[in-house]
C-alpha cells in the first residue's frame, strides 16, 4: 500500500470525495514524511475541534491527523502509552490517544476498535527497533517521561486510570 491509495480510502471511508483534497493531503504527508516511514492504516474521525471529519493516517512512525488542507498533526509513536476506545451517544466511538506529548482526543471514529489495535502494536514496534532512541543507563529518560505523565495527571489530561496503564506501560 502506498501513501496515495491509504489517504484516498480514508478520504471515501469520511464521506469526502473532493480531489483536490485527496491530492493535497497526499502532499502534506509526503513531504513531512520521516527516511523509513511507510504507511500502515488509515481510517477517518473529527478532531473535537473540528465539525466535519479528516483522516487519521496511521505510519511506522506516527499518528497524523490530515484535515482539509490543514498541515498534518503529528504524534510520534515512541511517545504512545495507550490507546483506548469508549463509546458515546452523541460523538459515537471516541479514541483517545496517550502519549507523552499529550492526550489526543479523536470523535466519530470509522472502526476505532481495530484502528486503536493497530496503533498500540505499531507504537510496541516503533519502541522497540533500532531507529527508536533507547532509554538512558542511568534512567534519566524513564524519569523525564515519568514526570510528564504526572504533569498530564495533573493538569486534568489524563485520568487516574489513563495514567495507571501508561505508567505500567513505560515501567513494565
Amino acid at each position: 500500500m502506498d501513501w496515495t491509495d491509504l489517504i484516498d480510502t480514508a478520504f471515501k471511508v469520511a464521506g469526502n470525495s473532493n480531489q483536490a483534497n485527496q491530492a493535497e493531503a497526499v502532499r502534506a504527508v509526503e513531504a513531512a514524511v520521516i527516511d523509513g516511514e511507510e504507511p500502515v492504516a488509515s481510517t477517518a474521525g473529527r478532531h473535537p475541534d473540528h465539525f466535519r471529519r479528516g483522516v487519521l493516517v496511521l505510519t511506522t512512525h506516527r499518528l497524523l491527523f490530515l484535515k482539509d488542507g490543514k498541515p498534518p498533526v503529528p504524534v510520534p509513536l515512541t511517545a504512545v502509552t495507550d490507546a483506548t476506545v469508549t463509546r458515546t451517544k452523541f460523538n459515537g466511538e471516541v479514541l483517545t490517544v496517550v502519549a507523552l506529548t499529550g492526550s489526543h482526543r479523536f470523535e466519530d471514529v470509522v472502526k476505532a476498535e481495530v484502528f486503536a489495535e493497530r496503533i498500540r502494536e505499531t507504537a510496541r514496534t516503533a519502541r522497540t527497533t533500532p531507529q527508536a532512541p533507547k532509554p538512558s543507563d542511568t534512567g534519566d529518560q524513564l524519569i523525564d517521561q515519568l514526570e510528564r505523565l504526572a504533569a498530564l495527571r495533573a493538569s486534568g489530561a489524563l485520568t487516574d486510570e489513563e495514567f495507571s496503564r501508561a505508567k505500567q506501560r513505560l515501567i513494565g
